[in-house]
């Protein structure tokens, strides 16, 4: 078991508004924060975390469903993002990056697909970038390289019964590069109690810091 963790966290500097954060049980070699975005990076979206060979990132996705404006901004993060996701593939290090990534990338990865076809979280020009960071930048999503299955969820509207029904999409991954995906031994989605309308993603590696 850890002993005392230790918190690192990338805030927005609007409050209340996004952020994200990881808890350490051994002090990082460096941390840092955004990605050199001049219009994102004050919105609490990248956390990085350096332990040897290894990276690990806490990211956090725009959602586009609130206004068609922030769908708009959603695309242009999606834009800024690729080449930084190239650049960290062949950078040499082994990356995992973990969080809500506000998009489900194939039809298995939410139950209603055909009705929500075009809305934010599945349009075809999200989709189709989640493809390209996996078929074209290299990386690997590794639940779906250990759990094939359907219905595999984290991720559930407050509406209606869809939590007790398991209508739900899945948008939170842990996406790595292959070498440490290669190390992926266990996944699993917490839905044991309900925390948020989200549930909390777990990957076992068999790897040393």
């Amino acid at each position: 078991m850890p002993g005392k963790l230790e918190g690192h966290f990338d805030f927005a500097q609007k409050k209340g508004y996004s952020g994200v954060g990881m808890y350490c049980p051994r002090t990082p070699d460096a941390v840092s924060t955004g990605f050199g975005s001049r219009e994102f990076d004050g919105e609490g979206r990248f956390l990085r975390a350096d332990f040897g060979k290894l990276s690990i990132v806490s990211m956090y996705l725009p959602s586009g469903s609130s206004s068609e404006e922030r769908q708009q901004a959603k695309f242009r993060f999606l834009r800024a993002f690729l080449p930084v996701l190239e650049r960290l593939a062949a950078s040499g290090r082994e990356f995992i990056l973990c969080g809500d990534w506000n998009i489900a990338h194939k039809e298995i990865d939410l139950r209603n697909w055909r009705a929500n076809r075009k809305r934010s979280g599945f349009l075809p020009e999200e989709r189709a970038w989640l493809g390209d960071v996996f078929d074209r930048a290299g990386w690997v999503d590794v639940f779906r390289r250990l759990d094939p299955r359907p219905e595999q969820y984290t991720w559930w509207s407050h509406r209606g019964q869809a939590w007790a029904k398991n209508v739900g999409w899945r948008i939170d991954y842990q996406i790595a590069t292959p070498g440490i995906a290669a190390k992926a031994v266990k996944a699993s989605i917490y839905k044991a109690r309900r925390f948020s309308d989200h549930a909390p993603l777990t990957i076992d590696y068999d790897w040393q810091l």
